[in-house]
């Protein structure tokens, strides 16, 4: 079986699927890995150090394609990248089936059996194939760093002969694994540190994380498989005006609040904004998905007063070097499960498998991507 690693042709992705490490065992266990001429260089993973653990090096994309089994990618394919995907072959990346119905039917089309990582079913099972929460780790970081060098003030109380500066009070909007690792970096950089959630099962965590909970408790907040999910009219009302405090007195927001397959919730609007006082800074983290605070804009950065808001995109490839390492592990796990003897092996009857398949044998074979499909047909 050929697994093959193309270079990421997304602008200003630098993650690479596979890592040398992964590569090594794929190898080990009897498989023939081609990896694309320089598609780790921009994570530190040179080609030497693919061709030294037994991967051997294809010139350009189309050589790479050509008689490909498995073709393991970060972002979703382009068209152009479709068109050389090999017919009946197996494609396994971060689809985005659910908003990206052109691509699902190209993939139908081409009798693609894809595996979209980001549908995934959040279980005990599939923790170590979640390529959403090993990345989301990276969001929440990076997400804090981006907030310590734009605001215009020191994050710790600092005694000094000039005096005493107090900390900056920061809030966290979602204590998923985005929010939770922004908690715990801005504690380490010495914030007096919030968090909010609408989930029941978030108090615990943020308080774990030595962090003030100042979230609600809204029955019906989360899904079974632990993602947060719309709430009534009513429950927005109520979360909208707990907010509009804790916005108004923080120095810096992190929102992290997003829902699968569909637009990010808007919890702070521009009045909220507008009662910030100057100096303060947002990092919108959902801005790629719509965005948590209705002046964000994805990639740019919004002055509104005195108040800064930055809409960062694909935070992970600001430390490529181990998200693509986490991601990499992820992948491995998953063709553990679907591998088996040299061979794709799929058993829809595995939740994993039924959850995260997209397309087989010509077909659209997901329930959820069915019903996003045909609405948007």
């Amino acid at each position: 079986m050929r697994v093959v690693v193309p270079k990421e042709t997304m602008p200003g992705e630098c993650r690479v699927a596979l890592v040398p490490e992964t590569v090594g065992k794929l190898v080990k266990a009897g498989l023939s890995v081609v990896v694309e001429q320089g598609a780790g260089e921009a994570a530190g993973f040179t080609d030497a150090a693919y061709e030294k653990v037994g991967a051997s090096i294809a010139p350009d994309a189309r050589t790479l394609y050509a008689g490909a089994d498995v073709v393991a990618k970060v972002q979703k394919p382009t068209e152009a990248e479709v068109e050389l995907l090999p017919e009946g072959s197996f494609l396994v990346g971060v689809l985005q089936a659910l908003v990206s119905p052109e691509l699902v039917q190209l993939l139908a089309k081409r009798k693609v059996t894809s595996f979209a990582l980001e549908l995934v079913p959040r279980t005990t099972r599939a923790q170590s194939m979640d390529v959403l929460s090993s990345q989301a780790t990276a969001v929440g970081y990076k997400a804090v760093l981006a907030a310590a060098d734009a605001a215009p003030r020191f994050f710790p109380m600092l005694t000094t002969a000039a005096g005493t500066v107090r900390p900056s009070t920061v809030l966290v909007i979602g204590a998923g694994v985005a929010g939770l690792q922004a908690i715990a970096t801005a504690r380490r950089l010495g914030a007096v540190v919030q968090g909010f959630d609408i989930r029941p099962a978030a108090q615990e965590q943020v308080e774990s994380l030595g962090a003030k909970w100042v979230g609600l408790t809204l029955e019906g907040a989360e899904t079974a498989g632990g993602y947060a999910k719309e709430v009534t009219e009513e429950q927005k009302r109520q979360e909208h005006e707990h907010l509009a405090k804790l916005v108004a007195g923080a120095d810096v927001v992190i929102t992290t609040a997003q829902v699968p397959g569909r637009r990010a919730p808007v919890l702070i609007t521009k009045d909220m904004v507008a009662a910030m006082h100057p100096g303060a800074v947002i990092v919108d983290v959902a801005a790629e998905s719509g965005g948590n605070c209705e002046l964000t804009r994805a990639g740019e950065r919004v002055r509104a007063g005195g108040v800064l808001v930055i809409g960062p995109v694909n935070l992970p490839s600001g430390v490529a070097q181990d998200t693509s390492t986490m991601f990499s592990r992820n992948l491995a796990k998953i063709f553990e499960l679907v591998i088996k003897d040299g061979a794709l092996a799929l058993d829809f009857e595995d939740e994993i498998v039924r959850g995260a398949v997209v397309t087989h044998e010509g077909r659209i074979v997901n329930e959820a991507v069915q019903a996003q499909v045909g609405a948007a047909v």
